[in-house]
């Protein structure tokens, strides 16, 4: 029997209207548009914003949005998989509620969190239930309301997150063309330099909790980013290695939107020019889980059946990983 290959053969994505520019931020915190645009790559985020809205919401849109333009049923749908840090609440799943505003009825559903991660490993686990050739459309999210968890005081963290949402079909390759390979990792001793501190089960939330603010993103920039530099680019250029190609073999590079020094940092150690890499970090900011999808639905129209494609992340946890795709349309 063949082996059954998975394939993304839609891409789908919803971002929210408002625009919160450098400009505005300067008039909340003591900062400005240079000194962002400097350090980050950033020049302004998507906010959700209404009553009631969460990430659910914008996932469903880029649901809906894969089911109108391939033309499909949601009963057709198999798996839904939410790659997600701010879910809509503890239960039910963040993708049981896609699922239910998206009208998919017959598939079954379920959450991952691997922070900034998140996307990559969802998509795996969903290549393998694709690849065990008991399913045929499993339909991949990474979605993030992170200005739910960001705390607009901060001057350090605020500046870099936004909200969105991506999604893909995975389907089983007509080809040769599909998921080739992945290289996954995570490192829990990471936990002390990035996490939210209240609202689990180690520190349930109380008034006191609320009070300290511990409900908000909690990071240490330098080791964060120095950690970041190196597994995303070491990960990216092992995966190249055990596949022997090069960089001349990449057509693009579809890092996770962090920061644009992390992001340079990446392709120079694999070997690519900026001319291969997708950013688009100064419109969105890092939307966490929805950071790679959001790259595809922006570059979809200049994706080649066939071209190699690299997807590098890394995030809290710490967690961290690359994945090598041949574009199957």
């Amino acid at each position: 029997m063949d082996k059954i290959t998975a394939a993304i053969t839609c891409v789908g994505g919803y971002v929210p209207e408002y625009r919160l520019t450098n400009k505005i931020l300067e008039s909340m915190i003591d900062t400005n548009d240079e000194w962002i645009k400097s350090r980050t790559g950033i020049s302004e985020r998507r906010i959700l914003k209404g009553e009631g809205l969460a990430t659910s919401d914008m996932g469903a849109e880029a649901v809906k949005n894969i089911l109108q333009k391939k033309g499909i049923l949601p009963e057709e749908i198999d798996c839904v998989i939410c790659a997600t840090v701010t879910p809509d609440m503890l239960f039910p799943s963040t993708a049981n509620i896609i699922c239910h505003k998206a009208g998919i009825k017959n598939a079954f559903s379920f959450d991952i969190n691997a922070a900034c991660s998140g996307f990559l490993f969802t998509l795996t686990t969903a290549a393998s239930l694709i690849e065990s050739g008991r399913y045929k459309k499993v339909i991949v999210v990474g979605a993030d309301k992170m200005s739910s968890i960001v705390d607009y005081t901060d001057r350090t963290t605020c500046i870099l997150f936004g909200d969105g949402a991506g999604a893909v079909l995975l389907e089983v390759s007509a080809d040769e063309n599909g998921i080739k390979d992945s290289l996954l990792k995570t490192d829990g001793s990471g936990k002390p330099f990035l996490h939210m501190k209240a609202g689990g089960s180690l520190k349930p939330s109380t008034v006191e909790t609320v009070l300290a603010k511990e409900h908000y993103i909690y990071q240490e920039g330098q080791t964060v980013f120095k950690f970041a530099v190196k597994g995303m680019a070491d990960v990216g250029f092992e995966l190249l290695q055990r596949n022997n190609l090069t960089g001349d073999d990449i057509a693009w590079l579809v890092p996770h939107q962090a920061n644009l020094r992390i992001i340079e940092a990446t392709a120079n150690r694999m070997g690519l020019p900026k001319e291969k890499v997708m950013i688009n970090i100064e419109k969105y900011g890092n939307t966490t889980a929805a950071t790679i999808p959001l790259c595809l639905w922006d570059w979809e129209d200049k994706l080649k059946k066939g071209d190699n494609l690299i997807f590098a992340a890394f995030g809290g946890g710490f967690t961290w990983g690359a994945t090598l795709v041949k574009w199957a349309y």
